[in-house]
């Protein structure tokens, strides 16, 4: 990160800290400032959301009240009523004796199959167990987990993911999407120069190769993927705060953008809105921490002043959002502690996107 941006986004965040009690808030139809719910408890979540053509949608979550400090594993929730409840659907990955699965990419295949990809860590301790000090852990191998239910029953490939062009295993991050070509595409990270790729599925999920280096020299963490059309792509990468990246031949190759948020502002996700628009939601863990969103009419050159959908406390955000039928956002995150909620939990908030 060069001096400029570094002295750019100091001034956003005095910026942010001056304005903090007159923080503007997403409205409900009534306009009002929306009550978050807990969805799913005990859980750290950091929840993507996948919608089926149904309607039905499937949260992807890590199951334990821990920030990945113990064994737990990927499970799918599934709401049928717009987010209001929700149900557990089935595991996509169960964790092994002293390991976790808890990094999570997930999408819709052409055929409408459910596929997650999922890694996790290795020395983790049974639930409750404190963190203790043996052996180093390290990234396991993604598995490729396919659903034909809605997420009930599962298929597992253990070695269906290769790992990337330095001989490492990546950690799997944001939505899996298809391309122009209607290649799927996922994002895999390992938080060095030059180890964030996207890699191909040219057979609907089963098998990944041709991986695309994001850059040959950036630390790129959590990329957030997103389909413009065309061969148009964007990502929202994590390095202090999020940076734009772009790419206009199908996710091939990529350029550096614009800063889209400030130091401690991370990780991001992108949806599109049914009047075109697209949504990026972010978690802010600058005091008042919270979750927020901007807005781009111009596919993501430029963006709207942030606007907060929820507050939390301690350990929090990873939010994804979808749009429901009848206009409004759902956005699903977590937290440790909020102010209606005392433990890690799945928070799910619906608003009214402005006009």
């Amino acid at each position: 990160m060069n001096t400029l941006r570094i002295a750019i986004l100091g001034l956003g965040l005095l910026a942010a800290s001056a304005a903090g009690a007159e923080r503007a808030y997403v409205k409900t139809r009534a306009g009002e400032r929306p009550r978050p719910a807990v969805a799913i408890d005990n859980v750290c979540a950091w929840p993507n959301l996948t919608v089926f053509r149904d309607g039905t949608i499937i949260a992807t979550i890590f199951n334990q009240p821990c920030h990945g400090l113990w064994e737990g594993d990927v499970e799918c929730w599934g709401s049928s009523d717009g987010g209001h409840t929700w149900t557990l659907r089935g595991t996509p990955a169960p964790h092994e004796p002293g390991t976790n699965r808890m990094n999570v990419a997930a999408g819709l295949a052409a055929n409408g199959d459910l596929v997650v990809i999922a890694s996790g860590w290795s020395h983790r301790p049974a639930k409750g167990t404190p963190a203790g000090h043996g052996p180093p852990a390290h990234v396991l191998p993604p598995w490729v987990s396919r659903s034909a239910d809605g997420g009930k029953t599962w298929s597992i490939d253990r070695g269906a993911f290769p790992k990337t062009p330095a001989g490492e295993d990546g950690v799997p991050f944001g939505d899996i999407l298809s391309g122009n070509d209607g290649a799927l595409r996922v994002a895999m990270y390992r938080g060095k120069p030059g180890g964030t790729f996207v890699f191909r599925s040219p057979d609907d999920g089963k098998t990944w190769g041709q991986p695309a280096a994001m850059s040959d020299q950036a630390v790129i963490e959590e990329p957030a993927l997103f389909h413009l059309g065309g061969g148009r792509w964007l990502a929202a990468a994590r390095y202090d705060g999020l940076d734009l990246y772009t790419s206009g031949d199908d996710a091939a190759t990529w350029n550096r953008g614009q800063a889209l948020t400030g130091a401690q502002q991370h990780p991001g996700h992108f949806s599109r809105l049914g009047d075109g628009r697209i949504l990026l939601s972010y978690g802010n863990r600058v005091d008042p921490k919270g979750v927020d969103v901007r807005l781009s009419s111009d596919q993501g050159q430029t963006w709207s002043e942030p606007l907060r959908v929820a507050d939390f406390e301690g350990d929090g955000g990873y939010p994804s959002s979808v749009q429901l039928p009848g206009g409004e956002v759902l956005t699903a995150y977590y937290a440790s502690r909020t102010a209606y909620h005392a433990n890690y939990h799945m928070g799910v908030v619906l608003w009214d996107p402005p006009k």
